[in-house]
């Protein structure tokens, strides 16, 4: 029985979609957000929030799993020395989905993919953009 199992298949095998997860996870630890389908990127929110669970336990352990589950060394280091210190204070939620519309070949919903820290320091910028524009022509 299937009780409570909800994981897309995406047509694909099982080694091919724990590939495609596991690619698009690194991917978003390596460049801090993708452009992807909206699917799919609901399956990676999945993996990406298990995986900054896993790295805020810290410790051996915690990096030999994280390492067992990505491809790329330079992706571990990644998700120790800067996404799990970004997302300090934080109880989950780590990643955001930003709707972009369709894509004009197939008519698929696209999406962003990034992590929460990302869009709040865009936000940021800004705000301190818009801030000191003001300042400046009152002077």
């Amino acid at each position: 029985m299937r009780h409570q199992r909800v994981m897309k298949k995406f047509g694909r095998s099982t080694e091919h979609r724990k590939a495609l997860m596991e690619n698009m996870v690194t991917n978003l630890i390596l460049q801090k957000s993708i452009t992807t389908t909206l699917p799919k990127a609901k399956e990676a929110r999945k993996d990406a929030e298990k995986m900054v669970t896993i790295a805020r336990k810290g410790g051996l352990a915690a990096r030999r799993l994280a390492a067992s589950r990505l491809n790329d060394p330079k992706a571990v280091q990644k998700l120790f020395s800067e996404v799990v210190p970004a997302l300090e204070g934080r109880k989950g939620g780590y990643t955001r989905i930003l709707k972009l519309g369709t894509r004009k070949g197939d008519g698929a919903p696209t999406c962003l993919l990034q992590w929460v820290f990302v869009a709040d320091a865009a936000k940021k910028e800004e705000g301190a953009a818009e801030g000191a524009a003001p300042a400046a022509e009152a002077k």
